[in-house]
């Protein structure tokens, strides 16, 4: 059996946008942000960095220090989605944030 038996055909797939959505609610103090690795933001430099947003399991890529694309999601339902570098410019969660929301986010990695 593999992961794809077991979707649920009936549920909407996960997309960049649902997952922008939560980081943005991040960004706007609406949601919580927690660590969910050993590391630090600081202390990993460079690698994946795991966040639990309200069981919203987050997977992102620290670029020496630099919030940089999102790897991967798992939403609360089970759903999940992952970075393809084949995909077209803006489907990556981090992508779709402004800005301002970005170096938020980035921020509060940084207090994490």
């Amino acid at each position: 059996m593999t992961l794809t038996d077991c979707h649920d055909e009936s549920m909407p797939a996960l997309t960049a946008r649902a997952i922008c959505q939560v980081l943005r609610e991040v960004a706007f103090g609406r949601r919580m942000m927690v660590r969910a690795c050993a590391q630090t933001w600081s202390e990993l430099y460079a690698g994946m960095f795991m966040v639990d947003v309200e069981g919203w399991s987050i997977t992102i890529f620290n670029d020496c220090g630099e919030l940089d694309y999102c790897e991967n999601c798992r939403c609360p339902d089970g759903r999940r989605w992952s970075f393809d570098s084949g995909d077209r410019f803006g489907t990556d969660p981090i992508a779709l944030l402004s800005t301002w929301e970005h170096r938020t986010i980035e921020g509060m990695l940084h207090q994490l």
